[in-house]
């Protein structure tokens, strides 16, 4: 009986072993916890720049103290962003970490660009009177001569893209003007009797065009006329027609 009672004696002594043996472990093992997480906390906030201020832990919670007022919040962030820590406050009033506002990615609206259409000049007016239609239709057959091929009353394909060029000046022109159309022609073997009915064919041929290009046919008069007398009757001066602006 009397060892019986002696192992009863230890049991207490035995409960009160292991269980400061567990609280010894546990606060090893948290040390070694608030150890590591204060380690870690450290090298984040260095790598960051942040060398001041002291991270401490219950746990694995943190307080950060001694950090300069403008590096507490982003070294609050930077300590609860390492992994393990539960959460973490900032000693002498400084309230937790609140995140930074995402800097704005809108554009500011720039100037509209100067526009770079230029105005184009507006087109000079057609001439309305029978002086103005003449000087511009003078100036358009000396660039380009209605002319026909030799012997033949045919426009050659300069002639008929000149007579086709002055259609819409003749026909756009006032009312009160017309046209007096006279083909030139040296005269030839045939003698000039035959000369004026080439010539006179030839503005025939030009009047035809004009007509189809919307010139009203009753403006539009066709005369032949042979070369005056001496003319050498060579060049295209002699394979041509002339266009005289008239009032009517």
């Amino acid at each position: 009986m009397s060892g019986a009672r002696g192992w009863l004696r230890l049991i207490p002594i035995a409960v009160l072993v292991t269980a400061l043996l567990s609280g010894l472990t546990m606060w090893l093992r948290a040390d070694g916890i608030e150890g590591d997480l204060a380690s870690r906390s450290r090298a984040a906030l260095d790598a960051a720049g942040i060398h001041n201020g002291d991270v401490r832990f219950s746990g694995r919670q943190a307080t950060l103290a001694g950090f300069p007022a403008e590096q507490a919040g982003r070294a609050l962030g930077i300590v609860q962003g390492v992994d393990g820590v539960q959460s973490a406050q900032a000693s002498g009033g400084i309230g937790p970490a609140t995140s930074a506002p995402a800097p704005s990615t809108s554009v500011p609206p720039s100037s509209a660009p100067p526009s770079t259409s230029s105005t184009s000049p507006e087109p000079s007016a057609p001439p309305a009177d029978r002086a103005g239609v003449q000087d511009e239709l003078d100036r358009r057959l000396a660039d380009a001569p209605i002319t026909f091929e030799p012997d033949s009353a045919k426009l050659t394909d300069e002639g008929e893209k000149a007579a086709r060029d002055v259609a819409p000046l003749l026909r756009d022109a006032p009312d009160s003007l017309r046209y007096r159309i006279t083909g030139r022609v040296a005269d030839g073997p045939g003698g000039r009797s035959a000369a004026r009915k080439l010539s006179r064919n030839r503005a025939l041929t030009v009047v035809r065009l004009l007509t189809r290009e919307d010139v009203p046919s009753d403006r539009l008069l066709a005369i032949g006329s042979s070369s005056a007398p001496g003319n050498s009757g060579s060049g295209d001066d002699d394979r041509r027609v002339e266009i005289a602006v008239e009032q009517r």
